[in-house]
């Protein structure tokens, strides 16, 4: 089976004339750190701060009628990228450094880097979708090995109590709204679109999920929970 990969939605196979020679090994990103040294004592103190963005090396070539106008063209911006030695997989990335387009034509090979957040993420993950009648809890599953930071969409109405596993996360007021949207990926309340922000309306914490299984629980009005559990990898 030949390499490919899908950057923002188009696969590299129906580019004309582009071939993909090598995709990125599957790597962890390294941990950020903080190393601090004290006078007088042994050794040091490290405090670790997440981790950190990397670079995944694409090297590619070219074949019979290429057309590097369209092959450079597909090569840029920022998005989603899937490589087929993790078909289930994607990454957010990016294409920030210039790519050798003179070396590609010449030599029919070239490499293309993509900026790498540091978490993976599940393709076509579904979402938890319930009407609510008498209930007061769902469960979720986080399918990834991470703590994961979900995307809710809650409909209903007053003031609402969302909690996670038993503990407390949020409370939302509705006021003259019915829904909103409770992003802890960007960590914004907002209804319809992010521009429409509802972070006022908000107090409490932005929930995360364990790996597993996960029971969102609440009080008060709501009708409707959609969540989008963002399952995620290193």
């Amino acid at each position: 089976m030949r390499n490919f990969l899908i950057w923002n939605g188009t696969n590299s196979e129906t580019i004309s004339g582009l071939i993909i020679q090598e995709l990125p090994p599957i790597t962890k990103p390294k941990t950020r750190t903080q190393i601090t040294e004290i006078d007088g004592k042994d050794g040091d103190f490290t405090d670790e701060l997440g981790f950190g963005s990397y670079e995944k090396e694409v090297k590619i070539g070219l074949f019979r009628d290429y057309d590097i106008n369209q092959i450079a063209k597909y090569f840029t911006g920022s998005g989603q990228v899937i490589f087929s030695n993790e078909p289930d997989k994607y990454y957010n990335a990016a294409i920030y450094e210039q790519i050798d387009f003179e070396r590609l034509i010449t030599f029919k090979e070239a490499t293309v880097k993509f900026h790498c957040q540091p978490y993976k993420y599940l393709v076509n993950e579904p979402v938890t979708d319930v009407t609510i009648g008498e209930q007061t809890e769902i469960s979720v599953i986080n399918q990834g090995l991470e703590t994961s930071k979900p995307i809710m969409i809650l409909t209903g109405s007053g003031i609402i109590e969302i909690s996670v596993n038993g503990l407390a996360q949020f409370q939302y007021d509705f006021g003259n709204d019915t829904e909103v949207t409770i992003d802890s990926e960007s960590e914004d309340a907002y209804m319809d679109t992010p521009l429409n922000l509802k972070n006022r309306q908000m107090t409490g914490q932005f929930p995360i999920l364990n790996p597993g299984e996960n029971i969102i629980s609440w009080t008060g009005n709501l009708t409707e929970i959609k969540v989008h559990p963002n399952s995620r990898w290193l």
